[in-house]
């Protein structure tokens, strides 16, 4: 089933457990996909679309993340 909630920074961040401005560092490096959304100028990126960035990245110092 498809995931299609938006996602803001602050749940992107709960998700793979940093602080928001990571993050935001993350986009600002090109180390997150680009947005699927935007409004009022604030990115918003898919469950599905975050689910898939998580399970590319190669793994943080050996943290789990789900």
């Amino acid at each position: 089933m498809t995931d299609h909630r938006l996602w803001s920074y602050k749940d992107i961040a709960a998700h793979i457990r940093v602080q928001p401005d990571t993050v935001r560092s993350y986009r600002k490096h090109g180390l997150l996909p680009p947005p699927d959304h935007v409004e009022g100028g604030k990115p918003y990126w898919y469950a599905d679309t975050v689910r898939a960035w998580v399970a590319s990245r190669p793994r943080n110092r050996g943290r789990s993340l789900d």
